[in-house]
């Protein structure tokens, strides 16, 4: 009867063990991603209901016609729509040949003082090529325009 009750006793101890195991390399890989994590607003998400000036996230939409501005040196001043609702951005850097006013957009950055402040503006295959995110968004506003006109 002991020899029973020790193998009951090890298989209990083993599942506690693994279940332990298990709850820490989540744990581990939750902490390893919350950095590269980042979600997608539209333009009237940001407005309605504004991050912290500490998350990272993406925003997309169109770029406003009218709202390209350059700076000094590589710093450029945009607004980013979805018909909606327009939030101000700023961007430093090297910007995709197929960024312009009027085409979709795909940001990521920060939201500062009623600002967002871009460190990634993401590229498009073709002028034709728009995310998902950006189209339901746009779609979910009235304003989406599909780019053959149909």
């Amino acid at each position: 009867m002991a020899v029973g009750g020790l193998k009951k006793k090890r298989r209990i101890q083993l599942i506690i063990a693994a279940f332990v195991f298990l709850a820490g390399a989540t744990t581990l890989v939750g902490y390893a991603l919350r950095d590269g994590i980042s979600y997608f607003r539209s333009p009237s998400q940001v407005v309605a209901n504004p991050p912290g000036p500490n998350e990272v996230f993406r925003i997309g939409g169109l770029v406003e016609k009218g709202s390209l501005k350059r700076g000094e040196g590589k710093t450029i001043t945009f607004r980013v729509t979805d018909g909606g609702a327009s939030v101000p951005a700023r961007y430093t850097g090297i910007l995709p040949d197929l960024f312009k006013e009027g085409k979709g957009v795909v940001a990521t950055g920060k939201f500062v003082n009623n600002t967002f402040q871009a460190t990634e503006i993401l590229a498009k295959h073709d002028e034709n090529y728009m995310p998902k995110e950006v189209v339901d968004a746009l779609k979910k506003q009235g304003v989406y325009v599909p780019p053959n006109g149909k």
